[in-house]
């Protein structure tokens, strides 16, 4: 569980340091990468499998998601 905080901790500080020269089809897409990757790290570690692997499909389905909804707008 310590490694989850860690890495949520990690994720949601890069995204909110790295926001500040982007368009906002970059912003859209770190921000999904960014709450997809906390999401799919803590469902990973309560459903007991890998945190990692799932900070890592949850920031890619989730950094697509914002990209595309980005682009809608």
């Amino acid at each position: 569980m310590k490694t989850v905080r860690l890495m949520v901790v990690i994720v949601a500080v890069s995204s909110v340091l790295g926001c500040t020269d982007m368009s906002t089809k970059q912003q859209g897409t770190l921000s999904g990468a960014a709450i997809g990757g906390a999401a799919g790290a803590g469902i990973a570690a309560i459903a007991g499998g890998s945190a990692w692997t799932g900070l890592a499909v949850g920031a890619v389905a989730g950094g697509v998601a914002g990209n595309i909804k980005a682009n809608q707008q």
